[in-house]
């Protein structure tokens, strides 16, 4: 599969809608908690891709099927798993580390020893930024979910390029997107109660499905039908920068020079991977 430029343009503004949409679910967690506003993004969004796309099981298998399925819930474990670090953390921190997800499967589908170095550049980063080793001001449960929600970023490339293969248009995220919502419902229930039923509530938790859910995962699976899954992975190296931006631009969240280092650290490591590509 050739680099193409269409497709890195779609994991740009992937990533740019998520990260915004991302910092104002922020704001709903005083209403609904995270798991609730998890539970909104993604119930939202499977609703407007169900009506799009209207999918069905006629002309797949039920291995097709399963795969959409399991994509699902690799995607539901991964919103709640960020929007639970990120109730915790700084929006920045919180990606940042989750971008260990998409550099560690960029390594394990690495062919070049070169790429190596940019594996030690980010995990430089991530450390820094942690300081596991030494006392440090985030919290512990934090950088745990930020970790989980990594494992699942990983799971969630591979098989939403093979559900875009196996399933034409978004009728395959569809899928996914209903199974996440059911997966992350329990808790988002229990933690959102009657809240999720506020309207204002659900008009900004809308907003916030549209441009952290409908609009780029739509975007990034069409990409990973252009450009290889390791080249979509250190793409996303740009996530942490956006991410910080946008939290200090809609939450107020400033980070420190030496936190600012280790972000710059990940996404060069990110941006070197794939210029070299």
């Amino acid at each position: 599969m050739k680099l193409d430029a269409r497709g890195i343009a779609l994991v740009v503004v992937a990533v740019s809608t998520l990260q915004v949409g991302a910092a104002f679910a922020v704001t709903l967690f005083d209403e609904v908690g995270s798991s609730g506003a998890a539970l909104l993004r993604l119930g939202i969004a499977a609703l407007v891709l169900l009506a799009v796309w209207r999918p069905g099981p006629a002309g797949h298998s039920r291995r097709d099927v399963l795969t959409a399925v399991v994509f699902g819930l690799a995607l539901g474990t991964m919103n709640w798993a960020i929007y639970s670090a990120m109730a915790r953390i700084p929006i920045g921190v919180a990606v940042t580390i989750e971008f260990a997800g998409p550099l560690g499967l960029a390594v394990a589908l690495s062919r070049k020893p070169l790429d190596l170095l940019w594996v030690v550049l980010a995990a430089a980063g991530i450390l820094l930024l942690t300081n596991p080793f030494g006392t440090s001001d985030l919290d512990g449960g934090g950088v745990a979910l930020a970790l989980v929600a990594a494992a699942a970023w990983a799971v969630y490339i591979p098989l939403s390029a093979l559900t875009g293969r196996l399933f034409p248009g978004g009728s395959g995220l569809a899928i996914a997107m209903a199974v996440g919502a059911l997966l992350v419902a329990p808790a988002g229930i229990a933690q959102g109660g009657a809240e999720l039923l506020v309207p204002a509530v659900i008009a900004q938790a809308a907003v916030v499905a549209l441009a952290s859910s409908v609009i780029p995962y739509s975007l990034e699976m069409e990409a990973l039908r252009r450009i290889p899954a390791r080249v979509f992975g250190v793409l996303m190296s740009l996530e942490p920068a956006v991410a910080a931006l946008a939290g200090f631009v809609v939450l107020g969240q400033a980070l420190g020079a030496g936190d600012l280092v280790a972000i710059a650290l990940v996404v060069a490591a990110g941006a070197g991977a794939a210029a070299l590509d």
